[in-house]
Parts: C-alpha cells; sequence; structure tokens
C-alpha cells in the first residue's frame, strides 16, 4: 500500500544535484519569505482597518447621509481591493519566485494560479493597481461639490493630479501588457 498520492503522471524525475554556488544562488530566493510573511502581517492590519470602517459604517449610519455612507462604503471596497492585491502579491508572487504550493486539485485553489508567472503577475497587478485607483478618484469626483469651500480635502490641483496619476497607471499598464503580447508572439514565432 502506497503512502503517496497517485497523481497518474507516473514517478518524478530524480533532482538534479547542483554544484555549491548554484545552490546558494538558487537557496537565496528563500530570503523573499520574510518579506511574503511580511505582507501577511499587513493583510492583518487591512483586517483591523475593515473592521474598524464597518463598524464606524453601522454604529453611525442613522446620523450620516447619503453621500457620508458612499464614501464610507467606498473606503471599504478599497480595503477589500487592496487585500487583493496583497493576495495575489502574496500567493502569486510566492509560487512565482520562491515555491510552488502544490495545491493542484485543492478545492479552494485560486482559479488565476494554474496559469500564473511573472508576466501574468504583472499585469494582474496593474489591473488591481488601476481598480484601487479608480475607487480613489470616485471618492474624489464624490466630493468635487466641495472644491473651493472650507469642507474640501483637496483643491482643483490635486484632483487634476489624482487623474493624471490615474491615467499614468492605465497608460502603464496598456503598455505592459502590449510589451507581454509582443514577447508572447515572439516566443511563439521562436517555437515554430
Amino acid at each position: 500500500m502506497s503512502v503517496e498520492p497517485e497523481t497518474g503522471a507516473g514517478p518524478r524525475p530524480p533532482v538534479p544535484r547542483l554544484g555549491v554556488l548554484p545552490m546558494i544562488i538558487f537557496g537565496s530566493r528563500w530570503l523573499q519569505l520574510p518579506l511574503y510573511l511580511g505582507l501577511i502581517v499587513a493583510q492583518c492590519v487591512y483586517i483591523v482597518l475593515f473592521l474598524k470602517e464597518l463598524w464606524h459604517l453601522s454604529w453611525h449610519a442613522i446620523d450620516l447621509t447619503e453621500q457620508q455612507i458612499m464614501m464610507s462604503v467606498l473606503a471599504l471596497i478599497d480595503v477589500v481591493m487592496i487585500s487583493n492585491l496583497l493576495v495575489m502579491v502574496i500567493v502569486g508572487g510566492y509560487e512565482t519566485f520562491v515555491s510552488r504550493l502544490d495545491l493542484k486539485g485543492h478545492p479552494d485553489e485560486p482559479e488565476w494560479l494554474g496559469h500564473v508567472n511573472a508576466s501574468v503577475l504583472k499585469i494582474k497587478l496593474a489591473m488591481a493597481i488601476i481598480g484601487i485607483s479608480s475607487i480613489a478618484l470616485l471618492r474624489t469626483f464624490i466630493e468635487a461639490g466641495n472644491l473651493g469651500s472650507d469642507r474640501a480635502g483637496f483643491t482643483e490641483t490635486g484632483v487634476m493630479w489624482q487623474v493624471a496619476i490615474h491615467l499614468t497607471f492605465i497608460v502603464s499598464a496598456i503598455g505592459i501588457a502590449y510589451v507581454d503580447r509582443l514577447s508572447d508572439s515572439t516566443m511563439r514565432k521562436q517555437a515554430e
């Protein structure tokens, strides 16, 4: 009776032996582990922030205006999107740069993890950053009615800078996707 689960792929090929220097260089990828663990701690901080915002919204819902409720909900969405970004970086980065997680067949395996590589991760991160920037910009646009008054938390110049930065994120994401597509087509041509 075998203790190992049957994968249908047959026995694994032997692991090649590395020299000392290649072993040190290849093993250095594990230096990233504390970074990913630190991002998990940051994820916990975002959970606290989310619960704080949710408590504030729930406790003061009767006293808040519709605009204030909308701003609180957008703050919650912002926290969730940043948290999703953290998950992508933690799981995708660890899987891509440190070690495989061996989640094949696990019922909770993220759909995107099966085809993640550095290029896919860059594009997913760029799209997540655009989403986060969009939420921040939407919050600014909702508050734009206060421009010029004492209640305004920003100036017209600040709004213009936010739009410019958001557009820069969009152009950067398009550029990353374009370069990725070019490199994919070049690799396909070389394979033929």
